[in-house]
């Protein structure tokens, strides 16, 4: 009777390996789903991304002001009707170099 139990007990273990340690088996798929969150995570920040892309393309080919706000800001342009002005800080104030009469 004690081998038969041994035998069925042994059965058993070799029924769960494959459940538990095999190509299909539990921990392989709680990793999987575990990239597969992180996929998700990634995936969401990359359509986010491209949503805010396709509106400043969108932008740039029916609006004209967001052709104007770029090239002002980053080629420096201006209309042809205006007029430019630069404004200098001023530099601080520096104390003269005052020569001192020597004694003799």
């Amino acid at each position: 009777m004690r081998v038969l139990t041994l035998t069925l007990a042994a059965l058993i273990v070799l029924i769960q390996y494959p459940m538990w340690l095999g190509r299909g088996s539990w921990f392989r798929v709680w990793e999987v789903d575990q990239q597969i969150r992180a996929q998700g995570d990634t995936n969401r920040q990359l359509q986010t991304r491209n949503h805010a892309l396709e509106a400043e393309v969108r932008d740039l080919k029916i609006g004209l002001e967001a052709i104007e706000e770029r090239a002002r800001s980053e080629l420096g342009m201006i209309r042809q009707d205006e007029i430019f002005f630069q404004v200098l800080e001023a530099a601080p104030a520096t104390r003269p170099f005052v020569t001192r009469p020597t004694l003799k």
